[in-house]
């Protein structure tokens, strides 16, 4: 249940809002945002619902969550965030301590406008109560975004752009046509009481039902992935499985070596097994018989340790899609919405959760080597020649950043690419001195390191697991940093 424009209005009328004072801005969630406002009038006539008590502060709720958006007076207590959001970090830097001037519905379109004087300067900021594109957005009074708490290019919703409803929408009494009635919810006390009330005992529900259709959708998404890419390694299967093919032909052509010439496009021969039937061998005219028989026994040599590559794929594939639908029962059975929610955000938050999907629940570690998450960056650590090989094959795309140490032997570490974004010279840094206290070299203090994509680097022919000749390199010099490096164990992942 959103509320209509009524009903906002109602909400609005009895709140009052002009002449408050922010105290306080919580964001427990990106679609859940609260204000602690004071009331600096000296004939203070708020009323606690549950002292009955006169109070000068309360706590202002702002929902854009589909299905259940809403402003509203909250008497329940705010659940904290586990970190700072960046959204209520701006609101904090620009309008704490500010004085609402202006709390006013623009029509009949479910778009509140507060406007909010600190010091000198002057913010507007929207709540768009749309259950298919509810957001809150910050502007200057020229109308400019300042930021929102979606960011929604698509919209136009981006710090820089111009939001002005005022433009669409006139507050005429005469334009809100829109047939709708204040619901006469349960319960006693003000109408903000009441929609706090209703929500408390049904807002979670109607989340939690949400959530878990989201959850459907993503493990779904992910299933087809899995599964597709299942059918088509098995397709590869049998090709393999054609290997020994290979090597009869080798065989027969070496035993036949003394009446073939090199020139001979073909050879005709039978088997031992199936003395009626013939078999034709297609040959290099250009190559020997032993040539050709090499060429035959290398081609089923790759067979060979490809198919046992792909039987190794097939079988993480299987376990993956095991994986997921455990962590699929896990999370349906979840009776949380704040919990679900969290745990949703952490698995979507993963890298390559397609190909890597595990139990949000579970520890157990879904690639080898380190990992590290900074700002949104992931940083990958092999700490051996095997963990440096299985990151580069599995774990990494064309587009990754990798790092090594010049001169000494070390790890890989490897920078997840983020499309349409450079990465930070912080993050380099970060990288580099990992690459560095991961090497013999550590004991220097520092060292020069070379980085490029995971796309210019070649596997060294006949070279030991997992080296690589790199090119279009660039060099690096890094000085341990033990502060650095300290941060950095914080931000490490653990499952």
């Amino acid at each position: 249940m959103s509320l209509n424009w009524k009903e906002i209005d109602l909400v609005l009328h009895e709140l009052n809002l002009p002449g408050m004072q922010i105290q306080k801005v919580y964001q427990s969630a990106f679609d859940l945002l609260a204000m602690e406002l004071y009331d600096r009038s000296k004939s203070c006539t708020r009323t606690s619902e549950t002292t009955g008590v006169n109070r000068r502060s309360f706590l202002f709720l702002i929902s854009i969550s589909p299905l259940a958006c809403r402003i509203h007076e909250s008497f329940q207590p705010v659940p904290k965030s586990e970190k700072p959001l960046r959204f209520a970090e701006f609101l904090k830097s620009r309008i704490l301590n500010g004085h609402i001037q202006e709390a006013v519905q623009l029509g009949d379109n479910r778009i509140v406008r507060i406007i909010i004087k600190r010091g000198e300067n002057v913010y507007r900021l929207y709540i768009r109560l749309w259950s298919n594109a509810a957001n809150v957005i910050v502007t200057d009074t020229e109308g400019t975004i300042l930021d929102a708490m979606k960011r929604l290019p698509r919209r136009g919703e981006t710090s820089g752009r111009i939001y002005s409803p005022e433009s669409l929408f006139e507050q005429q009494e005469s334009s809100r046509t829109k047939n709708y009635e204040i619901r006469n919810l349960p319960g006693e006390g003000s109408f903000n009481s009441r929609v706090d009330a209703w929500y408390a005992e049904h807002g979670g529900k109607l989340s939690l039902e949400q959530l878990r259709e989201e959850v459907q959708r993503f493990t779904g998404k992910n299933r087809n992935r899995l599964e597709t890419g299942l059918e088509r390694l098995r397709e590869k299967e049998a090709d393999y499985a054609e290997g020994e093919r290979y090597k009869q032909y080798g065989d027969l052509i070496l035993s036949n070596a003394a009446s073939l010439a090199k020139g001979d496009s073909w050879l005709e021969t039978t088997t031992h097994t199936e003395p009626g039937v013939k078999i034709r061998i297609e040959l290099d005219p250009k190559k020997t018989p032993a040539e050709n028989a090499a060429h035959y026994y290398e081609k089923y040599r790759k067979a060979k340790n490809g198919l046992e590559d792909l039987r190794e794929e097939i079988a993480k594939c299987e376990q993956g899609l095991a994986r997921l639908s455990e962590t699929e029962k896990q999370l349906l059975e979840e009776t949380s919405p704040l919990r679900l929610e969290a745990l949703l955000k952490k698995l979507k938050s993963q890298p390559d959760s397609a190909s890597s999907l595990r139990s949000p629940l579970s520890k157990k570690p879904a690639r080898p080597g380190l990992t590290f998450a900074i700002d949104g960056w992931i940083i990958l650590v092999g700490r051996d020649a095997a963990e440096n090989d299985e990151l580069l094959r599995r774990h990494v795309k064309g587009n990754d950043l990798w790092l090594h140490v010049r001169d000494w032997a070390g790890s890989y570490v490897f920078i997840k690419n983020r499309p349409g974004k450079t990465v930070p010279l912080e993050i380099l840094l970060d990288a580099g001195n990992l690459a560095l206290h991961y090497s013999k070299g550590k004991s220097n203090g520092r060292g020069d390191l070379y980085y490029t994509q995971v796309k210019y680097l070649r596997r060294a022919k006949n070279g030991p697991k997992g080296m690589v000749i790199p090119t279009q390199e660039k060099n690096l010099f890094i000085t341990l940093e033990k502060k650095r490096l300290k941060k950095l164990e914080t931000e490490r992942l653990y499952y």
